[in-house]
C-alpha cells in the first residue's frame, strides 16, 4: 500500500532514495514519512510503532513477491484470522507473533478500536482484488471510499492514541489522510501503471479525453508550451488532493503539544510533495518526485507558521 507523502525525520539517516526511513531497523522498507518519530509522545510510540508493523506487514502480503493474486488473498485471510485471535486475547503464535504481540498490548493498554484494524486488512484485499482483475476507478468518489479504508482508519487510530474523539477532528483527519493517499498515488503513477496498480480515475480522464494507455504510451505531443492532457489530469487531480489537505489542515492546530507539531509536519510533507509534482510539470507518469533533507528547513519553517 501507498505511504503518507511526509518530511524525512530530522537526524534519521535516508534510504538511497534520499528520504527518511522508519526509526525501526527491522523495518527496511523505504517510506515517505517518519514512524513514531521523536516529536511523537514518549509513551504512545510502541503503540505506533504496533499499529505500523501491523498495516507494513499486511501490505507485504498484498504486494511483495511473486505470489499469485488467490495466494496472497489466502495469506490476507489468514492475517484477519491472526487478527481476530489477537482481539479476542489470545497469545500470539506463528509467524506473525512478532507482529501480533505488540499489538496485543497496545489493544490492552490504549483500547483501540478493532473495526479500523479490520478496515485497513480490507484495503489490502481490495487492492489485490483489483489489481488482479484491471479494475478501473470510476470517479474521485470511488477512489475515496478506497481512501476511507486504507488511509483514513491511520488517522483515526492516532487520534484515538492522543484523546482525540470529537466528529470535527475525526472529519478533519479524514481529509488529511485521504489528501497523503491521493497524493502519493499522483507522486507515483510512474510506479503503479507498470505494475497493474491503476488509480486514475476514470471520470477525471473523460473530461480531458485521455486514456490510462496514453500515460504508458505517451506518442502525440502537444505544440510547445501547451501543456499535454495527461499533464492537465494530474494538475486537477493534484489540485483537488490540496484542496483536501488544506480542508484538514487546522487539526494540526488543535492537536496538543508534540503530536500536533508531528501532524503540521506531516500536513506540509504532503504539501511539500504537491509542489515537488509541480515543479515537475505534473509529469509523474514519467518521473517520481521525492523529498530530500534539504527541504527539512522549508517544512519547519511553514509549520512553525501553520
Amino acid at each position: 500500500m501507498p505511504a503518507a507523502p511526509q518530511p524525512p525525520s530530522p537526524g534519521t539517516p535516508a534510504t538511497p532514495q534520499g528520504v527518511a526511513a522508519p526509526l525501526s531497523a527491522t523495518v527496511a522498507h523505504y517510506e515517505n514519512f517518519p514512524v513514531a518519530s521523536w516529536l511523537c509522545p514518549k509513551h504512545l510510540r510502541p503503540a505506533i510503532m504496533a499499529i505500523y508493523h501491523f498495516a507494513r506487514t499486511a501490505d507485504d502480503l498484498a504486494d511483495e513477491g511473486d505470489a499469485t493474486p488467490d495466494q496472497r488473498l489466502a495469506e490476507l485471510a489468514a492475517y484477519r484470522e491472526a487478527l481476530s485471535a489477537c482481539l479476542a486475547g489470545v497469545e500470539p503464535q506463528g509467524r506473525w507473533a512478532g507482529v501480533f504481540a505488540p499489538l496485543g498490548q497496545a489493544l490492552a493498554r490504549h483500547a483501540l478500536p478493532a473495526p479500523l484494524l479490520h478496515d485497513l486488512l480490507s484495503a489490502f484485499e481490495q487492492d489485490v482484488r483489483y489489481t488482479a482483475s484491471g479494475h478501473r476507478y470510476a470517479s474521485t468518489a470511488e477512489l475515496l471510499d478506497y481512501c476511507r479504508l486504507s488511509a483514513n482508519p491511520v488517522g483515526r487510530l492516532l487520534l484515538h492514541l492522543y484523546g482525540v474523539h470529537d466528529a470535527l477532528s475525526l472529519q478533519q483527519s479524514d481529509h488529511i489522510c485521504s489528501a497523503l493517499q491521493l497524493i502519493n498515488f499522483w507522486q507515483d503513477i510512474s510506479v503503479d501503471l507498470p505494475r497493474g496498480r491503476i488509480y486514475l480515475p476514470t471520470d477525471a480522464l473523460q473530461r480531458h479525453g485521455v486514456q490510462v494507455d496514453d500515460f504508458l504510451h505517451a506518442t502525440v505531443q502537444p505544440p510547445q508550451g501547451t501543456p499535454s492532457a495527461q499533464q492537465a489530469v494530474v494538475t486537477a487531480l493534484c489540485a483537488h488532493a490540496r484542496g483536501l489537505m488544506q480542508m484538514g489542515a487546522p487539526l494540526a492546530s488543535r492537536v496538543p503539544g508534540r503530536a500536533g507539531w508531528e501532524l503540521r509536519l506531516v500536513v506540509q510533507g504532503g504539501l511539500r510533495i504537491l509542489d515537488a509534482i509541480a515543479a515537475a510539470e505534473h509529469r509523474t507518469w514519467q518521473t517520481r518526485p521525492t523529498l530530500s533533507k534539504t527541504d527539512v528547513p522549508r517544512l519547519l519553517w511553514r509549520a512553525l507558521w501553520m
